[in-house]
């Protein structure tokens, strides 16, 4: 089995010891396979492992390198995806018992993309059930059972995307596939201290994928390191005729270039003032050093601030009305008294019931929102700010009521800024590591750059007058 030190390390630095013919495609994967078996279980990292085929892909991909075929820097690098996307003739559980036993009888696009990269698929990622899309108050809610962080066992990794953030956390694949429809890529990113991009909107393909809220899912990589993520990213991103939603060929594909300097002027940053009102001394320590650090590099770091408006209450309505809609059929016959969190088994039926006023309204909230941030966008290249006002939180929290008070947000609550559907890659969310955090009160901070993230909880109706909302927009 390699050492730990080959098995953490980055994406481009495996791919060049792959591509040079030093590190072996299949002893690599082998050495995954047998980490993931170990450490996996003891995470509730996995819904399932598939090593017989990542052993035959890494076969093919080693096969093809001594040929001279060599495909790019994904080609031989063992992976893991979110179990929401559909892996031909596996099962695709969604995280939720009632669809432990389902299975499709085709690739989702970003596997095909994978594929087509020679990228080694090693297991399907636990995740939290149905996303997140019926509510959850617990880690708990998951067919595989509450995700561990690596770092500190007592502490979550964050949903949905939770096994996916152990795994890359805890040196059990290169990379991970994650999926993100209101901080679900960026929290576990967070939590478990690397590095996850949160795509625009349209970006990558979702078709193959678990719709949960149709106008907000996006899919994206989690990594070692944001040159990981633009990588990985190169390969999944791009106009697909199988999912309408993406956006057109020029304006979806994505090319990276490291040797690409911004040379015609800086970049322009803005430091966001407004992302929330108190955090964790250990996180707000470590911020304003990471601060200080950009100031160094950078001469161009300004103040900037989120619009304010009723943004939470929108995109809470929004997903609430979507996510019902996706999952119509399991709500009116009744498995949804199935899914593991009490908070799953009813908040289906409470969302259908809300009226097809309030979720039009809340689009043209959202769209006024999506002017607000172009100009905010047209201001700065880059918007900086804390990924999480916390550090990981335990196991047991409950994360409707104990969370609750521990995220204070201000009135321009990040989940809805996400909505945004900039088509420029930098329009994308990254969070980058700044310092390793652990479980609370530990030090460290994560750097989100465009937008910070907040937790998943319970849909909530509009609050206060829609029209006086929109009034002062």
């Amino acid at each position: 089995m390699l050492s730990e030190e080959i098995l953490y390390s980055p994406v481009t630095e495996l791919a060049k010891k792959i591509e040079s013919k030093q590190l072996s495609p299949v002893e690599l994967t082998q050495s995954y396979l047998a980490r993931s078996e170990k450490l996996g279980p003891k995470l509730n990292a996995y819904a399932r492992m598939t090593p017989d085929l990542a052993l035959e892909q890494a076969g093919r991909a080693e096969k093809e390198i001594r040929a001279g075929h060599y495909r790019g820097p994904l080609h031989g690098i063992p992976y893991a995806a979110k179990d929401l996307l559909a892996v031909r003739g596996f099962p695709t559980t969604w995280g939720a018992k009632p669809y432990a036993n389902q299975t499709f009888a085709y690739n989702a696009t970003v596997i095909e993309w994978l594929n087509r990269a020679g990228a080694v698929l090693i297991g399907k990622a636990a995740m939290i059930e149905l996303a997140g899309g019926m509510g959850y108050r617990f880690a708990s809610a998951s067919l595989s059972g509450a995700a561990k962080n690596p770092w500190d066992t007592s502490c979550w990794t964050c949903g949905s995307s939770s096994g996916s953030g152990a795994i890359v956390a805890a040196g059990l694949a290169a990379f991970a596939i994650g999926t993100e429809t209101w901080g679900s890529i960026l929290c576990p990113s967070a939590f478990c201290g690397i590095s996850g991009l949160r795509p625009t909107y349209g970006r990558v393909s979702r078709y193959g994928a678990m719709a949960l809220s149709y106008s907000m899912d996006k899919i994206g990589p989690m990594a070692r390191s944001a040159e990981d993520c633009a990588r990985i990213f190169a390969v999944i991103a791009g106009h697909d005729p199988k999912d309408r939603s993406t956006l057109p060929l020029d304006k979806a594909a994505f090319t990276y270039t490291p040797a690409l300097e911004l040379k015609a002027r800086p970049l322009r940053i803005g430091w966001l003032t407004n992302a929330w009102k108190q955090m964790d001394s250990g996180v707000a320590k470590a911020l304003a050093a990471a601060r200080s650090a950009l100031r160094k590099h950078s001469a161009s770091v300004r103040d900037a601030r989120l619009p304010i408006g009723p943004y939470e209450e929108a995109g809470n309505i929004i997903i609430a009305v979507e996510g019902a809609g996706a999952f119509e059929s399991l709500i009116r016959t009744g498995r949804v008294a199935d899914l593991t969190d009490p908070l799953g088994q009813i908040a289906g039926y409470v969302n259908e019931q809300i009226p097809a006023g309030d979720y039009l309204q809340a689009l043209r909230v959202r769209e006024q929102l999506q002017r607000k941030m172009e100009n905010l966008f047209d201001s700065y290249d880059v918007l900086v700010t804390a990924a999480q006002p916390i550090a990981a939180t335990k196991l047991d929290l409950n994360l409707e009521t104990d969370l609750a008070r521990k995220f204070v947000r201000t009135a321009c609550d990040e989940r809805a800024v996400r909505i945004h559907r900039k088509t420029s890659a930098s329009r994308a969310t990254i969070r980058r590591t700044c310092g390793r955090r652990l479980c609370r009160n530990s030090g460290g901070a994560h750097v989100s750059t465009t937008l910070r993230l907040a937790p998943q909880t319970s849909q909530t109706g509009l609050s206060g007058s829609w029209e006086a909302s929109l009034r002062r927009l």
